[in-house]
């Protein structure tokens, strides 16, 4: 019964009427802010294991970080990770949070190709390719379509087959064996299709991004439509994210 109790706890009500305003209850890491306190820089960069954090000026690139908060909790007074799950972007740079800057994560509308609202704007089916993750993300994303967060109620599912889909979601780093199937399964999706890179790794490689067992040549070849970091991804993350890029927001 205790069990029980934290779960409600940290996860509050199973529905969630409302995935674009709801506050994310218990534990949880999103959007960063960098102080503008003055501290020896060198440090930070130090603590990084995925050298998300760079100097002069200070900053984070999510699309490196693994939100682990080892940087916050040595340096609580520099930065500090608040519950802000919109964190998406279609413009890579987008992701590097800067010290003294605590604004909004938004996906640049100009850089958002017309055919995407005009095909999927009232439905849109992804094919979701574990290029190597570790199935956390997956399991989040999952998560994204079941009764608590709903996103089917957008019209945005996972299909089994990349023949019905309009796009395909990339978690993992891309390992050396799953470079092949990730470009027979673009190359199997109809056009126009989107691509989304889901987390960490699929963003930058993470941990692994200097492994000799990954092979990230596919993402040289095409543009990104979606980034949305994480480790793991946050189901709220993922659908307000896909949700901007349809232009369905709220």
């Amino acid at each position: 019964m205790f069990n029980n109790v934290k779960i409600l706890y940290h996860q509050g009500k199973q529905f969630i009427p409302d995935v674009t305003t709801v506050e994310v209850p218990g534990i949880f890491r999103g959007r960063p802010i960098i102080s503008l306190e003055k501290v020896d820089q060198s440090k930070f960069v130090e603590l990084c294991p995925t050298d998300a954090i760079s100097q002069n000026p200070l900053c984070i690139d999510l699309g490196k970080c693994t939100f682990c908060g080892e940087c916050a909790r040595v340096f609580p007074n520099k930065i500090s990770f608040t519950k802000d799950y919109k964190l998406s972007v279609n413009k890579r740079e987008n992701l590097i949070i800067k010290e003294g800057e605590d604004q909004p994560i938004e996906l640049n509308s100009e850089l958002i190709r017309k055919e995407i609202h005009k095909m999927f704007g009232g439905s849109l089916k992804l094919r979701q390719i574990s290029a190597g993750g570790d199935n956390s993300c997956e399991a989040e994303l999952n998560a994204a379509g079941n009764v608590n967060f709903d996103m089917g109620r957008f019209g945005i599912e996972f299909v089994a087959s990349p023949r019905h889909a309009d796009g395909i979601v990339i978690t993992g780093p891309i390992s050396e064996n799953m470079a092949e199937p990730v470009q027979i399964c673009y190359d199997a999706t109809p056009n126009p299709k989107i691509i989304i890179l889901a987390g960490t790794d699929a963003i930058s490689g993470g941990i692994f991004l200097e492994s000799k067992a990954i092979n990230r040549s596919f993402l040289e070849k095409y543009p990104i439509d979606l980034y949305i970091p994480g480790n793991p991804v946050h189901p709220l993350t993922f659908i307000n994210g896909v949700l901007g890029l349809i232009s369905r927001k709220k």
